[in-house]
């Protein structure tokens, strides 16, 4: 090391090996002149931070005028970097004083940002609280550059209609004409118009099923000359409506074709995705099906937004600013005047705010007409199955065992188990007290039959457990899982084929099953088509479907029983759909009624007046204590809006709650032992926290706004402590 006095040090080498290289010095290459016309770049810089989230003003270089265009990808220096951005405009003079930086270079010609999905950014930017760039992230795909390079014809852009395109008058399909304003709506919208409506689809096989509607609808748009665009929960609906396009006769896009509908879906690949992207980019096609992602899809004049199932939690983001589906298309449809429906086979409740505000139409058919598509749906609750005496607390009791037997005489019976696995929730014998995992408190669980409990969070097996409340060593099973149940029927009908569906299934999700008899075991959403419907169907363990802590818990309740029930044919054809267990009222009933817009209804009426959303707006905010109690100091409210807490979040079961999580989700193993202490010594600042921001629809805009800034405050200033902020969330309890 160096000494005062000495030289300074030279590194040593060994002796027949090279000496260490000289750093290279790369040479910049100079920027060149200024752009002579429009020499003002405004760009928006990919950085999260809320305190960045404005326009950066950059010099054009002359080089790059020409691919320098608005919404060009380009390479911008900040912060001592070179950072993406998107180019949103050009300008003659700068609004910044100084001497402006130069664009480093332009990262593709290709426009990827149009003006139409800049605004939505926006709008979803300011309504979520959130940013700009984490907006963009989401609605442009990341670039392939391969793709790009790909040659296919482009129709030439228009903003007009072809008038040999627009018919005269439109007659809606005998679908629609099941719907009371069905057929107005698509008259509608093939006029160009923007009509609004929630509606309320009606089981059917394939060619009357809601795909089919929604195909329908989306010809409509087409027929009008202007795009669809239509949003899914999952993969699986998108498949079904890939069906029901090429039913409807609207063919797929293929690189060189000039119409078409495309898929966007994370799940395709990069690749893929981006092939789609840029067709609907170039107005190649006009036709978009997709997740939550293709919302913001830049379809060449939008006629038809579409969001199906928008009670599917699916549809909600999980990355900031966390946006939903529907909303975003309601956005949208306000900015680019277009026509937008909401459906699913429920209704929800934040969709019947829309009904009862005025804001949409509900497109519901007559009850004769539900009557005649829908199955007979009876709920064996306690009350019913009292004559039966004893047998009633079997999981299957008679009457659902007659039905399964007599259905399998006309067809497959599918059987609904609201939990996968064998036996995925056990008990002490004796005391009845939840059996759990000595190590990091985690339940425990049988994987099947025979097998050592098995802790579900860290996969530790406890064969020497032992109940800590009264020390006997004999288990109980809790909760029956889709595996045993199949075994259980199995053995209750030898001969019959059973198949299990579901993602933890041997043989994973099973899309369809033939005309032929078997027993169809499924977890919710993971039920497979029958061919021709099934002829009866179980829906066991309604109890745990509503026992859940959760605001939305009858509603979701209601979407996953009628999910399955729709698969069944209807009551004039023998279909039968028994519901196992004592369930919540409202939804039970709902359900034997067949009356999702009732529930929707009471629902609403009820959060009304405890002030509970979607009836008022809320935002929540989650983090340490201090960083929480901060950013509410900050806040300016309007009047009539009120905060709730900050109260403390617990974790499950005791859990520490910054613990870290195993590959499976669950809290890793760790000794009892060590997390005590540091709970013990954490201080309260550090303690994680919720605070709910409560105030009326008409100032909802102006609590956004504030919170917003106080957010991007504490960004300025690097304040300690992250505070995630999420401005109407899917689950407040």
């Amino acid at each position: 090391m160096d000494t005062p006095g000495t030289a300074a040090a030279e590194q040593l080498t060994l002796a027949g090996l090279p000496g260490p290289r000289a750093p290279r010095r790369t040479r910049r290459a100079e920027p060149g002149p200024v752009a002579t016309e429009l020499p003002v770049a405004r760009v928006t810089v990919d950085r999260p931070q809320a305190h960045l989230d404005r326009v950066f003003e950059y010099a054009v270089p002359e080089a790059l005028s020409d691919a320098a265009r608005p919404g060009v990808r380009v390479k911008v220096r900040f912060g001592g970097q070179d950072l993406d951005g998107y180019l949103l405009e050009r300008a003659a003079e700068a609004e910044h004083d100084g001497e402006l930086t130069p664009v480093r270079r332009v990262v593709s010609p290709e426009p990827v940002l149009t003006p139409e999905v800049l605004a939505l950014a926006r709008a979803v930017a300011r309504r979520y609280a959130g940013t700009l760039a984490d907006v963009l992230r989401l609605a442009v795909p990341p670039r392939h550059a391969r793709v790009e390079q790909e040659m296919w014809s482009v129709p030439p852009p228009t903003d007009e209609a072809p008038a040999d395109r627009i018919p005269e008058t439109v007659a809606a399909p005998d679908g629609w004409d099941a719907y009371t304003g069905g057929a107005a709506f698509l008259r509608r919208v093939a006029a160009g118009q923007d009509p609004r409506a929630v509606w309320q689809a009606l089981p059917g096989c394939a060619g009357t099923s809601w795909a089919d509607g929604l195909a329908q609808a989306a010809q409509a748009a087409l027929d009008g000359g202007r795009g669809a665009l239509v949003v899914l929960p999952s993969a699986a609906e998108v498949r079904l409506m890939e069906q029901a396009l090429l039913r409807a006769g609207i063919r797929a896009w293929t690189p060189g074709a000039s119409r078409g509908w495309v898929r966007l879906m994370a799940d395709d690949g990069p690749a893929v995705r981006y092939r789609s992207f840029l067709a609907v980019r170039r107005g190649a096609a006009d036709v978009v099906i997709g997740t939550r992602a293709a919302a913001f899809a830049p379809v060449r004049r939008l006629g038809l937004a579409v969001c199906w199932d928008d009670a599917d939690h699916l549809h909600a983001e999980p990355r900031a600013p966390y946006p939903h589906a529907r909303d975003v298309l309601a956005m949208r449809a306000d900015l680019e005047h277009c026509a937008v429906l909401v459906g699913g086979l429920i209704r929800s409740v934040a969709a019947q705010r829309w009904v009862t505000t005025g804001y949409a139409r509900a497109l519901v058919a007559p009850r004769e007409v539900v009557r005649g598509r829908t199955p007979r749906v009876v709920a064996l609750t306690a009350v019913e199955l009292a004559a039966e005496g004893p047998a009633a607390a079997a999981r299957l009791p008679g009457a659902a065992w007659r039905a399964v037997r007599d259905g399998l005489t006309r067809g497959p019976v599918l059987i609904q188990v609201p939990r996968a696995g064998y036996v995925p929730s056990i008990a002490c014998a004796r005391c009845r007290t939840m059996a759990r995992c000595p190590g990091c408190n985690g339940p425990l669980h049988l994987p099947a039959s025979g097998s050592t409990p098995q802790c579900r969070w860290c996969g530790r097996l406890a064969g020497d457990w032992r109940c800590p409340e009264c020390s006997a060593t004999t288990l109980r099973s809790v909760r029956v899982g889709s595996d045993r149940t199949a075994e259980e029927l199995g053995r209750a009908f030898p001969g019959v084929p059973v198949r299990i569906s579901g993602a933890s299934a041997a043989a994973g999700v099973i899309a369809a099953v033939g005309e032929g008899p078997a027993l169809v075991v499924a977890t919710p959403g993971a039920e497979p088509v029958a061919a021709a419907g099934y002829a009866a169907a179980l829906l066991l363990d309604a109890a745990v479907v509503t026992g859940r802590s959760s605001l939305d818990v009858a509603e979701q309740a209601l979407r996953t029983w009628i999910s399955a029930a729709s698969l069944v044919r209807g009551a004039s054809d023998g279909g039968v759909v028994l519901l196992v267990g004592d369930a919540a009222h409202a939804p039970t009933q709902a359900l034997v009624r067949w009356d999702p817009a009732g529930l929707a209804e009471r629902e609403l009426a009820e959060r009304a007046e405890l002030r509970l959303p979607p009836a008022v707006h809320l935002v929540a905010l989650d983090g340490p204590r201090d960083a929480v109690e901060a950013l509410l100091a900050r806040i300016t409210l309007p009047a009539g809006s009120e905060v709730l807490g900050p109260h403390a979040v617990e974790a499950p079961n005791g859990a520490r709650p910054d613990a870290t999580r195993d590959a499976t989700g669950g809290l890793a193993a760790e000794p009892a032992a060590a997390v005590l202490p540091d709970l013990l010594l954490e201080p309260e600042s550090r303690r994680p926290v919720r605070a709910l921001v409560r105030a009326p629809w008409d100032v909802a805009a102006e609590v956004t706004a504030s919170i917003a800034a106080a957010v991007a405050t504490r960004s300025a200033k690097r304040e300690p402590g992250s505070v995630r902020v999420q401005v109407e969330p899917v689950d407040v309890l």
